[in-house]
């Protein structure tokens, strides 16, 4: 290795014993996170965030590319499994978290961890956001169902145990659960589309 520091003309370096091979640090643009970009190509294609955003009661005082930014970082980061605020002081910087946010990010970086804060505990919290954001889920799911009709109903019948102590009413002793327990049955209702693995509409009825 003729300059084991680097090359001058080139960041990546050349191992004497065979030119072609070259070794180039990428710490700056490595992201363990990369398969989010695949949701964010889903966002994109259906306009999820942008609805999310339009949705907000409180959008006209807002740019639209600003909130959709912060919906992305707060969303998807949970989605990669981060749940703490301040894991947006790394995500901030992370290449895979910036094309997600998109806008300046990309050639920036992403929210902090005071704004992404303030975004949720301020903004979001507001009693007119959270019912926005109540009824989007449905909303959403519609927008997929515009796109991709539904061709039935699905009923999923499950039950489940709720123990009891002492003499409850209607509780009775459940031999395969080894207690006295309430043992409801529930079903839940899913609006079956052209795929399987489709998103449908859940509501659960207790019977």
């Amino acid at each position: 290795m003729a300059n084991p520091t680097g090359e001058s003309v080139s960041d990546a370096v050349r191992l004497d014993f065979d030119r072609r091979l070259t070794l180039q640090f990428g710490g700056s643009v490595v992201t363990s996170d990369a398969g989010l970009l695949a949701y964010r190509e889903l966002d994109d294609a259906l306009g999820l965030s942008v609805m999310a955003a339009r949705c907000s009661p409180t959008h006209a005082r807002a740019r639209t590319a600003a909130l959709v930014g912060l919906l992305r970082q707060s969303v998807f980061g949970r989605l990669a499994g981060y749940e703490d605020v301040n894991d947006a002081e790394r995500l901030r910087h992370d290449p895979a978290m910036r094309w997600i946010v998109g806008g300046k990010a990309v050639v920036g970086r992403a929210a902090s961890p005071s704004q992404i804060g303030r975004f949720e505990t301020q903004w979001l919290a507001t009693d007119k956001n959270l019912s926005a954001l109540a009824d989007l889920s449905g909303q959403w799911i519609d927008l997929v169902h515009g796109r991709r009709p539904p061709r039935g109903i699905v009923f999923d019948m499950d039950s489940s145990v709720s123990p009891t102590h002492g003499e409850q009413e209607n509780s009775v002793w459940n031999g395969h659960y080894a207690c006295t327990c309430y043992h409801p049955l529930f079903s839940f209702m899913r609006l079956r589309t052209t795929s399987p693995t489709s998103c449908g509409r859940w509501r659960r009825r207790n019977l």
